[in-house]
């Protein structure tokens, strides 16, 4: 799959595309991300691409024509209908199933915007998916751009060590991940010893299941109540599950 990005800070982005387990994915060419210099589609000495916003008010707007010309070249380059993505905070917030979502696609054309916006003239003509990363607001939308990337590179074939790891990811079944625990068995230091949970070194495995899917469930329910009532409409707790909800002092 092709990502292309329109930005003004295309340097951004290579530090977090070859770094960590996700740079699998960018150097085998199974995630492919070519980067777009907005200026370089001015056309004045000044290599200007924003202007004051008509109206009065604070802040520039960043041009339409500097910013069609780019979206042609990248449409050229690519010979597709890929789908533009516009990285503002009155889009649609991007969870894992966006990140799915994409991650099954054929890639997009993602528009880095700066400064106070975009000529909503641009956004009405060519904009075909609004994203956010959540109710705040960003210097620009390479952050958002390299988060969905990071999202979409770990879900390809043979990026993670393990192929069953993304799937015991957190919201990967709706949930919160468990927690997890590695070396030592007992934690010393400052305060009590701290033992791993007994279950997780039993050996039965059934009881180790049951035991992080409890701990994923009481999760949940404690800091995102909404997840729980989005997977019980879904249909995606069991008895068990709801019998142990159930007896939670929440």
């Amino acid at each position: 799959m092709r990502f292309d990005a329109i930005t003004l800070f295309p340097e951004l982005f290579a530090p977090h595309l070859t770094q960590g387990v996700t740079r699998r994915a960018f150097e085998s060419g199974q995630v492919a991300v070519h980067l777009w210099q907005l200026r370089d589609f001015a056309d004045d000495n000044y290599r200007r691409v924003d202007d004051r916003p008509y109206g009065g008010g604070p802040g520039m707007v960043m041009l339409a024509e500097p910013l069609e010309r780019a979206l042609a070249a990248v449409r050229a380059a690519r010979a597709d209908s890929a789908p533009v993505v516009h990285f503002t905070p009155t889009g649609r917030r991007i969870d894992q199933q966006v990140v799915t979502e994409f991650a099954s696609g054929a890639g997009a054309i993602f528009l880095c915007g700066r400064y106070e916006g975009i000529d909503q003239r641009f956004l009405d003509r060519h904009v075909d998916v609004e994203l956010s990363l959540g109710d705040f607001v960003l210097s620009g939308g390479e952050l958002p751009a390299l988060a969905l990337l990071d999202g979409v590179a770990r879900l390809q074939d043979g990026v993670l060590g393990d192929a069953q790891s993304h799937q015991q990811d957190s919201f990967s079944d709706g949930l919160l991940d468990c927690p997890h625990y590695s070396r030592p068995e007992v934690l010393a230091g400052e305060g009590e010893p701290q033992p791993v949970p007994p279950v997780l070194l039993s050996g039965h495995h059934a009881d180790i299941a049951r035991w992080r899917r409890e701990r994923s469930l009481e999760l949940t329910a404690r800091r995102r109540p909404d997840l729980i009532a989005a997977a019980r409409a879904a249909g995606k707790l069991t008895k068990a599950d709801e019998k142990f909800l159930a007896g939670l002092a929440l």
